[in-house]
Order: C-alpha cells, then sequence, then structure tokens
C-alpha cells in the first residue's frame, strides 16, 4: 500500500511540472527582428505582413498577426516585431513604391514591384506555401533575413 501511495504522488508531481511547463511556454513572448535586403530604390514604403498560419499568408493583410510599413531606405532596413508568443511565422514582404499598399502586378499577373518571404524560398509561378518560408519563435531575440526580389519595375 506504501508503495502505491508513494507511485501516485511521484505520478502528480510529474504531472504537475508538465502542466508549469506548458504554462511557462504559453506565456512566452519573443522578439523578431526582420533585415530585409535588396531594395532597388528609395522610393515609397516597405510593408511587412506576419502570419502565424497558412490563412491568408501571403496576400490577404487582415489575416496578419502583425504588420507594418516604413519608409524605404538605401540598401537594408531592419524591422523588430516584439512580443511574439512562441510558434511559426511566415514573413510577407513588399517594396511598395507607389505607396498603396499592394503588391502591383502587370496583365499577366507578374509582380512590377519588389518582394520577399522568410526563408527566401525560390519563386517560380507563384508565391511559397506557409510552410516554405515558416520560421520557429522560441527564443527572446529571432533575426531572419528577406532578400528582396524584382522581376519588373520596382
Amino acid at each position: 500500500m506504501k508503495i502505491q501511495f508513494k507511485a501516485l504522488i511521484l505520478v502528480v508531481a510529474i504531472l504537475g511540472n508538465i502542466a508549469l511547463l506548458f504554462k511557462a511556454n504559453a506565456t512566452f513572448k519573443g522578439n523578431m527582428s526582420v533585415r530585409i535586403d535588396g531594395l532597388k530604390n528609395q522610393k515609397g514604403q516597405v510593408c511587412l505582413n506576419i502570419f502565424s498560419t497558412s490563412k491568408g499568408f501571403p496576400n490577404n493583410n487582415n489575416q496578419a498577426v502583425k504588420a507594418r510599413c516604413v519608409k524605404a531606405a538605401k540598401n537594408s532596413i531592419t524591422v523588430n516585431f516584439p512580443d511574439l508568443n512562441a510558434g511559426s511565422y511566415a514573413v510577407a514582404v513588399i517594396h511598395d513604391v507607389n505607396g498603396d499598399n499592394t503588391l502591383n502586378r502587370n496583365a499577366l499577373s507578374i509582380p512590377t514591384e519588389g518582394f520577399g518571404f522568410s526563408n527566401n524560398p525560390k519563386i517560380l509561378t507563384g508565391p511559397p506555401k506557409f510552410a516554405e518560408s515558416a520560421v520557429f519563435i522560441a527564443g527572446s531575440n529571432t533575426d531572419i533575413q528577406v532578400q528582396l526580389q524584382y522581376f519588373l519595375g520596382g
């Protein structure tokens, strides 16, 4: 009987520790720093949208968990996003030359402004899937780099 009681106490202690770990992870907040390289010019703004799921990625700004536009600068820009919960995120970036908050395209749907994604996936016929661009936030600071691509204009 004493062995069963000790085993029960041990199981309760282990479950309690597991519950505390899950609670600690649920309240974790990390920062993501996104460096954007390859700007063709200093016209307009650079807009970033961060998605926590594939829903809306990469085009639906309303589905983004965080979004920010900053003035375009020479060469590279770094934008910080504080207070992100632990988990996977994908970043979509556009060099919005005309300031309309949209990745403009020509009649053939080819982008006429610069664009990029976290993990810098190869773009051939369309935008990447969320999983191809997802980065995991688990530490206090996560630094990523996005290389802009230009097919036309810019």
